[in-house]
């Protein structure tokens, strides 16, 4: 019951947060600005559980390195962004990433962790992009990119807790990846 009640309220929470991290849509300047990013929309805040969740499901080596994988390249994404290369179709790439890691989960499937390393890390690019592409030319880039970078490990984290916290209970983890993806089918409407 005390686990119903908590996943109630963290969905409340999150469903008050605003929809999407667009790029240009606020100020960021230095490392909480950087931190904030990823909390500013359900779109990366979901995702970057997301990951967290699909690691702690396929386990061992998967732990660490599809969450490192996700963080390593946000990094290329972001200073893609930074740096003004384009990529097309940012918004539709994170709202695809919720999709597929949502379903993924839902399926209850099990992949290669390199298949897992793939699939996360090109996710990652276009989180990443919408970091960096957002970053304003005065910013602090070490400290806002340390900011993004600490908050998705945190969000990275937080699903790695909230999957073991859910153990072998295989339909917490498929009804949690059900509604990541409808989340994500949701958010590309808007």
């Amino acid at each position: 019951m005390r686990l119903k009640h908590s996943f109630l309220v963290a969905s409340m929470m999150v469903a008050a947060m605003p929809a999407f991290a667009h790029t240009g849509s606020h100020p960021a300047s230095d490392l909480v600005d950087g931190f904030a990013h990823p909390f500013g929309g359900l779109d990366h805040t979901l995702a970057m559980v997301a990951v967290g969740l699909f690691a702690a499901v396929l386990g061992g080596r998967a732990l660490w390195a599809v969450p490192a994988t996700f963080i390593s390249m946000m990094l290329v994404g972001g200073v893609m962004g930074v740096m003004g290369i384009g990529i097309p179709a940012v918004e539709a790439g994170i709202a695809l990433s919720l999709v597929i890691l949502g379903a993924i989960l839902a399926a209850g499937s099990r992949c290669l962790i390199s298949i897992a390393m793939t699939l996360t890390g090109v996710f990652a690019i276009f989180h990443g992009y919408a970091h960096g592409a957002e970053m304003p030319t005065e910013a602090a880039a070490a400290l806002y990119c340390l900011g993004f970078v600490s908050a998705t490990a945190f969000l990275h984290g937080t699903g790695l807790v909230l999957g073991h916290a859910f153990g072998k209970r295989q339909m917490i983890h498929r009804l949690a990846g059900a509604g990541i993806s409808i989340g994500g089918v949701v958010l590309s409407l808007n």
